[in-house]
């Protein structure tokens, strides 16, 4: 066992009602109290993690639209009682179980979204971090060791860069490399600019392709194609019929690839917007309106031979590759804002996810 001089509790956050972000409430537990407070008087508390097991210091937390929709109760899978929210945490390791052999105190690692996908298909959804299972929006946390990956010591990334790789990270790298992996010269189209959108561009130009971004706002489309190197760019409310946009940018051939993030209201113009055998990630449902006429998926899917894929995060694997990539290639991870620890500023980082004002990933220092 090796260890650091710990305190006896920490600080962490949990929702005690899925009513908004008001209701994450910050409480002081014992340091290695890994869920929900359920003991009874008297019961004994661990002093130390298990062999396998090692203990993080978190320094920072990134946000996702998961994590919003988790706290207002329009989260479709299971979330447990008065759980700590947060899917993505990085931190310092301060204490190591004895079986442990692949860390020691000191290094740098960041928690994997689903503590039990390390290869292959994913399992259902009550391995989540932030949703079934405790998340990161704490001071401490203990980890199984085989459930986190190592940050090289010499990193070019600051904590919030780090801890934004987990959840988008990982699901852009699934969603460009997972199943029809991407190839220089081919094209993305990928819809905002939040983390999810900018984190795919950033990938998908390391790779060498050409990427093609939409937006609601002219002057964000401006930010991000001057500091992240977009290659076309589209308003879709002046440009409704977007997709026609992108066939002509790609002269009538359509996109190898769309990171589709707006559910209902975009999946039939990014079914027009891909080439024949190409491939639509569905990543998220942010746009949701009874309204919208329901397109024939099916069809469309058959007539264009179109590989529609929903993206659910990815494994530690993928994620092993991700940070192979970043580090070779030294990519920067966009952070937007970063909010402190305190209750009023986890409120705001919360309401700031919420208003989509942000370009890139919304961040809380723990530390």
């Amino acid at each position: 066992m090796t260890s650091l001089t710990l305190p006896a509790t920490k600080f962490v956050y949990r929702i005690t009602e899925r009513t908004g972000p008001q209701a994450i409430k910050r409480f002081e537990e014992p340091l290695f109290q890994q869920q929900q407070p359920q003991m009874q008087q008297g019961t004994p508390v661990d002093t130390k993690v298990k062999p396998h097991e090692i203990l993080v210091k978190i320094k920072a937390v990134s946000l996702n639209y998961r994590d919003l929709i988790i706290s207002n109760g329009f989260y479709p899978f299971p979330v447990s009682p008065n759980v700590v929210p947060g899917s993505d945490g990085a931190g310092e390791v301060v204490q190591v179980g004895e079986a442990v052999k692949d860390f020691q105190v000191g290094d740098k690692v960041v928690g994997i979204f689903d503590q039990a996908h390390l290869y292959g298909d994913p399992g259902d959804w009550t391995n989540g971090l932030g949703g079934v299972v405790d998340g990161t929006l704490q001071q401490y946390r203990v980890f199984p060791a085989i459930a986190v990956i190592k940050i090289p010591q010499k990193t070019h990334l600051s904590w919030e860069e780090i801890a934004s790789l987990p959840c988008t990270g990982v699901t852009c790298w699934n969603a460009l490399f997972g199943i029809q992996p991407l190839l220089p010269g081919q094209t993305v189209l990928v819809q905002g600019t939040g983390g999810v959108a900018i984190t795919g561009l950033i990938l998908a130009k390391a790779a060498g392709a050409t990427v093609i971004i939409t937006s609601s706002s002219d002057e964000k489309l401006e930010y991000v194609k001057t500091n992240f190197g977009a290659d076309y760019t589209i308003n879709y409310r002046t440009n409704p019929d977007w997709d026609k946009v992108a066939l002509q940018v790609t002269n009538g051939k359509g996109v190898d690839n769309v990171l589709e993030g707006g559910g209902i209201n975009t999946i039939e113009k990014s079914l027009n917007a891909v080439r024949i055998g190409g491939v639509v990630s569905v990543i998220g449902f942010l746009a949701a309106s009874e309204n919208v006429p329901k397109p024939d998926v099916a069809k469309i899917a058959i007539e264009k031979g179109v590989i529609i894929r929903g993206i659910k995060i990815g494994s530690k694997q993928m994620f092993e590759d991700l940070n192979q990539l970043v580090h070779a290639r030294k990519l920067k991870i966009p952070v937007n804002k970063v909010f402190g620890f305190s209750p009023k500023e986890v409120l705001r980082a919360y309401e700031y996810l919420e208003s989509q004002a942000h370009i890139g990933k919304i961040c809380i220092r723990v530390d």
